[in-house]
């Protein structure tokens, strides 16, 4: 368990290193407070998952080395029931001059573990790392994925009450993120208490039973993860006006710039002209906008979620190399036609007009869930999972 009340933690800044001195001898300030945590709370029980989302800057990693104990808050209180282990920036707690043998001893002893511990967990830290070929070569030559595997299967041996991610699993390959996906299910079932921080929302909708949103130091959201981050890619769209501070009040479903609106949603089956499809039918999507201001370079997408609010499949039109281009009043329809290849169940589009190729870079209009549908039945192959890869199979005989 872990109960964070009113937690403050101020860095002070100087211009020149001489400043410091000059703080000391001339009694007058020479620093530039800056406050990376402002009064914030949460608590989280036995076998939940809380998700931190926020853009850098934002004061995820200051909270993590707050609860790890590498730096002292300035105000506030912490409380942490039973043993603490968490992967911070990527290397904290090696010394690349060492081996990776050498250093699963070092960061080891760092998390709290005896050398008989150590001595006794190795070979299962060495096997879950997969770094066999490699652990007597020093860190140095290890690349940014080897390192993550090396301090999460350290981290992960120490079995902690409580384990705390920030960003680790950015980094190396699909097998191995899998595989650190399926340990922090399997502590989750063992009642441990996880903080995992991550620009994934696919992942931590997936993992989290909550989530916080954090910027400028201040939670400006909570609650359930498909609500924060609604929220959260609300403060992306908002951050291009100049930074402007705000609060959200309630949950936002539509929001943007608006110098581009999106009028008019469909989702049709071409074959069963309805909302309601089968698997493999073709359907065609239709986006209609309208432009208040010159846009050189407008980007329509979508983007299909599952009842778990997964994202399935996203597409627009920049990474179908399509440029669009709109004057000041000229209205546009783009039409996405694609064979629904996913498995029966409910689903819903989202829909948003934007630059680039992520909405984060500016968002004119975003409409969360803008339609549901369900696919029900199959058109052509019964598969297994929650997408058909056309597949085709040959038989040779020896």
């Amino acid at each position: 368990m872990i109960e964070v009340k009113n937690l403050w933690k101020i860095f002070k800044f100087y211009q020149k290193p001489s400043d410091r001195l000059k703080e000391i001898f001339l009694r007058k300030k020479y620093h530039i407070n800056f406050a990376a945590l402002k009064g914030i709370s949460f608590s989280i029980e036995n076998g939940e998952v809380l998700g931190i989302v926020g853009p850098n800057g934002s004061g995820k990693s200051t909270l993590l080395k707050i609860l790890t104990g590498v730096i002292f808050p300035d105000k506030g209180e912490v409380k942490v029931k039973g043993k603490i282990a968490g992967i911070l920036e990527l290397g904290t707690g090696f010394n690349f001059e060492l081996t990776g043998l050498e250093n699963i001893y070092f960061n080891g002893m760092l998390l709290g573990m005896s050398k008989n511990e150590i001595e006794e967990k190795k070979e299962a830290i060495i096997e879950f790392s997969e770094l066999q070929e490699f652990i007597n070569k020093p860190l140095k030559v290890y690349s940014t994925g080897m390192v993550m595997r090396l301090a999460f299967s350290i981290a992960v041996h120490t079995d902690p009450d409580c384990f705390l991610i920030d960003e680790a699993l950015a980094v190396g390959d699909a097998h191995f993120q899998q595989k650190c996906m399926k340990k922090i299910k399997e502590f989750k079932k063992r009642g441990k208490t996880i903080i995992f921080v991550s620009h994934d929302m696919n992942a931590v909708k997936l993992l989290c039973d909550k989530a916080i949103l954090l910027h400028r130091g201040e939670i400006l959201d909570e609650g359930k993860p498909e609500k924060v981050i609604n929220t959260y890619n609300f403060l992306l769209a908002k951050l291009e006006e100049k930074g402007n501070y705000f609060v959200v009040k309630e949950k936002k479903s539509s929001y943007g710039s608006f110098e581009v609106k999106i009028l008019k949603v469909e989702l049709i089956g071409i074959e069963s002209q309805s909302r309601i499809v089968a698997s493999g039918e073709m359907v065609n999507v239709k986006i209609k906008c309208k432009a208040f201001k010159d846009i050189p370079e407008l980007t329509l997408g979508i983007l299909i979620r599952d009842r778990f609010a997964q994202d399935i499949f996203g597409i627009n039109t920049a990474l179908l190399e399509k440029n669009l281009n709109l004057k000041t009043g000229e209205v546009c329809s783009v039409i996405f036609k694609f064979p629904m290849n996913i498995a029966p169940g409910k689903y819903t589009l989202t829909v948003a007009a934007h630059t680039g190729k992520l909405h984060s870079e500016r968002c004119y209009h975003w409409i969360d869930n803008a339609i549901s549908f369900e696919v029900a039945g199959y058109k052509h192959k019964v598969f297994i999972g929650v997408a058909y890869l056309p597949t085709q199979v040959q038989v040779i005989k020896e």
